[in-house]
């Protein structure tokens, strides 16, 4: 089927084809979206503030899981470091990634242009305050990421061609199923890979692909430039890219997110820091604003509370802890010990939320954020461009491509994602999988030609709804990773498993 992706292309390219799709589409699909968005997404007033139940769910499974484990996502640090560094990796065990590799992978499905737009809203709306509920919210998230990377080791599925299948779905029907809860479990498994597998055409494919090319627009000459109304180009030279990609599978996902993720990460945090460091003399006013707003009844309205939804919000939405999706990528790891993967996806949040999104709330405070303005008429990434901009002004350009590289590394992880909830209904199979990973690349040159907000509205809703049953599994399992942490730790103290780098000093 991929062979047949360059006709694809080539018919979805043509602008006749594009014209009067979207409003078609959008008008079938608006009644479903508006439904299931209506249900994931269901406020209640608390306080005078609107809080999404969904949010709740997420943030109360981090919460349960800081508790349950002891804080490990502070205690775990320095053994995460340990294992990135390779300290315990022994050859020929089974899997397909390093750990460095799996969380490459990971935090490429995480960090993208949420990071860097939607921060900026937070804060225009909530005020600094939001800023350290955010922050919050990304430690305790590192909890749940702890949880959900040990069992999707645990109960993955090594197929006979060396290739891993895991995530939430095998730990779903299997681990439910060893806790005499088989009945659950298996339905539980086809919802997640199912909804995962529409989730993942809307928001980590077409609105991903449609951000690219609105920035590659403006680092082309913005309106008047030549590219302005060739979205059909851009697209079709990204799902060719894209497909070049994934046709290789993970290892070949995971050769390009493993060299593409650091050099974002740290491109854009070196951006940042020099940001900050040129505006030092407002760092001070900045972090206190953070604090004292964060509890300030008076700050927006809804008051602390509204502030607190916000923050918890954003983080939530933006390192998906929860969510499970990145368990997939960790899924396939080179380990036989579960809990090494549960250290090293502590990393994840606190990489993407507590570092990048807290780095960017501190380029817009220290720079063009004015209490009295609230920014009106101004959020997202134009407001963090121009954050940016005003300090270092050639900096537009740069960040523009930095925020494409991060649309891309996404479609690269969440084409993973959906993939494997597609062969987990389907079966593994070449031809199962190839069928997928065209049409993945056809959804994303889509995305650069028309707005299907339906899709994507019900994307959206389908890649939060997946957290009710994947939550429902960890807290069941809880006892089961409890078991696994507290075997392995005891390994480690006895030097049972020996840490390879020590042993080589020593020798």
């Amino acid at each position: 089927m991929v062979s047949c992706l360059p006709v694809l292309l080539i018919l979805i390219s043509q602008p006749v084809f594009a014209a009067g799709i979207d409003t078609t589409i959008n008008n079938a699909l608006q009644p479903i979206a508006d439904i299931v968005s209506g249900f994931i997404f269901f406020e209640v007033s608390v306080f005078g503030s609107q809080l999404p139940l969904i949010v709740l769910w997420l943030i109360g499974a981090s919460l349960f899981f800081t508790i349950y484990f002891k804080f490990l996502n502070l205690r775990g640090f320095k053994h995460a470091f340990e294992l990135l560094r390779g300290d315990y990796s022994k050859p020929g065990q089974s899997g397909e990634l390093s750990h460095f590799q799996a969380l490459a992978t990971a935090v490429s499905g995480t960090v993208g242009i949420g990071n860097i737009s939607s921060v900026a809203i937070v804060i225009s709306v909530g005020g600094p305050g939001a800023t350290f509920w955010l922050m919050l919210a990304g430690f305790l998230g590192m909890s749940t990421k702890f949880a959900e990377c040990v069992v999707g080791v645990k109960y993955r599925k090594l197929n006979p061609d060396g290739t891993v299948s895991g995530g939430p779905m095998y730990y779903l029907e299997e681990g439910l199923k060893e806790r005499n809860l088989a009945w659950l479990g298996k339905p539980l498994g086809y919802f997640y890979a199912l909804a995962i597998v529409f989730g993942c055409m809307g928001i980590g494919n077409m609105f991903q692909s449609n951000q690219a090319f609105e920035q590659f627009v403006v680092v082309t000459g913005g309106d008047t430039g030549f590219f302005a109304d060739k979205g059909w180009l851009f697209g079709s030279v990204l799902a060719g890219i894209v497909a070049i990609v994934i046709i290789g599978g993970i290892r070949s996902i995971a050769r390009v997110t493993s060299k593409l993720v650091p050099f974002m990460a740290i491109a854009y945090i070196i951006g940042a820091l020099t940001v900050i460091a040129f505006n030092a003399d407002r760092v001070p006013w900045a972090f206190g604003a953070i604090f004292t707003e964060a509890f300030n009844p008076e700050a927006i309205g809804g008051g602390i509370l509204g502030i607190m939804i916000m923050g918890f919000q954003r983080a939530v939405f933006s390192n998906e802890a929860g969510i499970g999706s990145a368990a997939i990528a960790h899924s396939a790891v080179r380990t036989n010990e579960p809990v090494t993967e549960g250290f090293v996806g502590l990393m994840e949040p606190f990489i993407d939320t507590v570092v990048i999104c807290t780095l960017t709330a501190l380029v817009i405070l220290t720079t063009v954020y004015d209490p009295s303005m609230a920014n009106e008429g101004m959020q997202g990434i134009e407001l963090t461009s121009q954050a940016f901009g005003s300090t270092l002004s050639w900096s537009v350009v740069p960040l523009s491509l930095i925020a494409i590289l991060f649309a891309f590394s996404t479609l690269l992880a969440w084409s993973y994602y959906g993939l494997k909830g597609w062969t987990y209904i389907l079966g593994e199979s070449k031809k199962a999988e190839n069928f997928f990973k065209a049409i993945f690349c056809v959804f994303a040159a889509l995305g650069c030609m028309i707005q299907l907000d339906a899709v994507l509205e019900f994307s959206d809703a389908l890649v939060f709804v997946i957290a009710l049953p994947n939550i429902l599994g960890l807290y069941i399992l809880a006892p089961v990773v409890e078991k696994e942490l507290k075997r392995y730790q005891r390994r480690i103290s006895s030097g049972e498993i020996p840490n390879l780098r020590k042993q080589l000093t020593h020798n």
